[in-house]
């Protein structure tokens, strides 16, 4: 299987924490506090000069986070993670014990520089994966066209661009001149060559081969595909799932819980029973101490980074094989998922259809491209299409092109799109009609034999275009539309997964069925307008429970936004802007395989997330038992933490690597 990009190497936390100040301050409280350490626990002496050296520690490694405490504290009046550390430490130094006072210190620096330094590490790697567009272009100006070096920032829309051989592209835009093979892998996941020329499209970022290539602008460097793409991803580090949300209301909530029990547990059995506060001989049999290291354990450190690492990671993995989730939200959504239904045009199949006949209502049996009045009905219904983006609208547009009539009709006037069932138009002050089989019957009165041509193609899979003028029928044409090599087999992996499937099409019963039955979908529900698809959304839901909405991020706004997960399958050459803002999840490269690898690593992701939060409430649970027995100590609680906290972050990093797709993905 192809490789995506590998990961880059990062500063290690070695690294992180020699360079860093707070990082030299935690090592040099280490250095200062270790000796003592083993002078006081492994060789069991007593010195004047470990208490300094303890203190001495304590001040260094803790002075950002008593800094930090300080200022959460007095200037707004909130008790966080640094408040509590910073009183254990004080109180150990109270009642004698230097020595925990400052490894309590030390250690929770190094927790909190590797929780930084984890978090880095995550949010980099996608930086770095998708920071890859040149700084600078070569344009060419004036008559001569003589090239010039420039920043990408001073390009313009409309600026021509020279792309040599084996270079980067630096900008969006459209060939203008030469055809070469260019590597897409920053755009699509995935290092596969694909051929362009003269009127295709190119993206920033993506690696020219071996023809030079002039190149039309289309947008500034701010706006290109792979920035909004780095744009995006970084937003969604930012979108929460519910279960961090949860996370971040728990830990607001034990947090001065377990503080407020630490004081009942350092105060009350004194108070109330006579026990020792304070032990001078030994100061872990006082309460007082067992209320600090209670301080200890109320930190949420592991708690609070368990979910973040996972979803960050995630998000950045799908990242690097062409799968973008807009947030943690759709990442947990996905992972609950007990359906999914996909729209039929440009899903399922490519969305490039291609007219297959034409005929004419006064011709009945040539339809060539010869025909006057068969080529009459191209070009008024090319006219119309001209308006619009749909897909049928743009083959048939192609088709007045192919048989030279696309100047026959001025471009329409007062276009309207009838949802999920035609369009209408004004073309040389005539009202054109142009729908579906099912917009026809129910509108405009059409003979009984093109009737049977319209349900005979339907039967064949092709989409029937039926079309009038004032109320007059005039003729059909028919499209096909191939299915993706890749829909197929991405059924058969979402089967396996256990995942009822259902296509949604505004097409006839008859061509829904025969492409469900080509794609092995034993669930197909035709005849379907727009309002349609979300109640076909909702009753599934009510049936099933969470539904995922797969279309091309064109034509689906509406079941996209109805379904709990909207994935929009966006293609280098097509859906590609659009899909990008219009769903939860965008799956790049016109693939469909990418789904059942988003699906897995959502499913994966949220597994590490519970894990990941069972091992630290966990920990905290256990520790708390033995604090208030009597038998845990301070040190041991925050090393325990700390602990706990490298457990979270390493299983949460794995999801950088792994899970990986089963297969090698295409580009559109």
């Amino acid at each position: 299987m192809k490789k995506a990009a590998p990961l880059p190497s990062h500063p290690s936390f070695i690294h992180h924490l020699s360079h860093s100040p707070e990082g030299q301050l935690a090592a040099l409280g280490a250095v200062l506090v270790l000796p003592g350490l083993i002078w006081t626990e492994v060789l069991a002496r007593e010195s004047g000069l470990v208490e300094y050296c303890s203190l001495a520690a304590l001040a260094v490694a803790g002075w950002p986070v008593m800094i930090s405490a300080f200022q959460s504290l007095v200037r707004r009046r909130q008790l966080n993670i640094n408040v509590l550390m910073t009183t254990a430490a004080i109180g150990a130094v109270f009642i004698g014990a230097y020595t925990e006072a400052a490894m309590v210190m030390v250690l929770f620096s190094v927790g909190e520089l590797l929780e930084s330094h984890a978090s880095r590490r995550a949010r980099q790697s996608i930086r770095d994966l998708m920071q890859v567009a040149p700084e600078e272009a070569t344009r060419l100006r004036g008559s001569a066209a003589e090239p010039q070096r420039v920043p990408v920032g001073a390009l313009e829309v409309g600026d021509r661009i020279v792309i040599r051989p084996g270079e980067r592209i630096p900008m969006d835009g459209v060939i203008a001149l030469g055809s070469s093979m260019v590597n897409q892998a920053p755009i699509t996941g995935e290092s596969r060559l694909v051929e362009l020329s003269a009127g295709d499209t190119v993206y920033a970022g993506t690696v020219n081969g071996p023809g030079a290539l002039e190149v039309v602008v289309s947008r500034p460097a701010s706006d290109t595909t792979i920035s909004r793409m780095i744009r995006l991803i970084e937003d969604a580090h930012e979108r929460k799932a519910p279960a961090q949300r949860f996370v971040d209301r728990f830990a607001q909530v034990y947090t001065p819980i377990v503080a407020a029990l630490a004081l009942v547990v350092a105060v009350g059995p004194p108070l109330f029973f006579g026990e020792t506060f304070i032990d001078t001989s030994l100061a872990s049999n006082g309460w007082l101490y067992r209320g600090l290291t209670l301080l200890v354990v109320a930190c949420p450190c592991a708690l609070v980074l368990s979910t973040p690492v996972c979803i960050i990671s995630a998000i950045t993995n799908g990242a690097r094989f062409g799968v973008l989730f807009k947030g943690g939200l759709g990442l947990e959504e996905l992972s609950q998922v007990r359906a999914v239904a996909f729209d039929k045009t440009g899903t399922l199949t490519e969305g490039a259809p291609t007219v297959v006949s034409v005929r004419a209502a006064r011709c009945h049996d040539c339809g060539g491209d010869d025909c006057t009045d068969c080529n009459d009905l191209v070009a008024l219904v090319s006219a119309v299409g001209r308006r619009s983006e749909h897909p049928l609208a743009r083959a048939i547009v192609d088709e007045s092109v192919h048989r030279g009539v696309e100047t026959y009709y001025p471009v329409a006037a007062n276009v309207a799109a009838l949802a999920g069932q035609g369009m209408v138009g004004q073309v040389d002050g005539r009202h054109v009609e142009v729908g579906s089989h099912r917009y026809f019957d129910e509108s405009i009165p059409h003979d009984a034999d093109h009737c049977r041509h319209a349900g005979e193609a339907a039967a064949e899979g092709l989409t029937p275009v039926l079309v009038s003028a004032e109320g007059s029928y005039l003729g059909l044409l028919t499209l096909s539309d191939s299915i993706r090599r890749t829909s197929q087999e991405a059924l058969q992996m979402l089967r396996r997964m256990r995942l009822k499937l259902v296509m949604l099409t505004g097409d006839s019963s008859q061509t829904a069925e025969k492409v469900g039955s080509e794609l092995g979908l034993a669930e197909t529900v035709a005849d379907l307008l727009p309002e349609d698809k979300v109640e076909a959304i909702q009753s599934l839901r009510n049936e099933l429970g969470k539904v995922a909405m797969v279309g091309d991020g064109l034509n689906d706004a509406p079941a996209l936004a109805t379904a709990d997960v909207g994935i929009a399958l966006g293609g280098t050459a097509g859906g590609t802007d659009q899909a990008l803002e219009s769903a939860d999840i965008t799956l790049l490269g016109g693939d469909l395989r990418r789904l059942p690898f988003a699906l897995k690593l959502s499913r994966v992701a949220m597994n590490r997330v519970q894990t990941n939060i069972a091992i630290a409430i966990g920990l905290k649970v256990v520790f708390l038992g033995l604090v208030i027995a009597g038998l845990g100590t301070m040190w041991m609680a925050v090393a325990a933490d700390v602990g706990t906290t490298i457990l979270v972050t390493l299983n949460g990093l794995r999801l950088l690597r792994t899970p990986r797709p089963e297969r090698t993905f295409e580009s559109a």
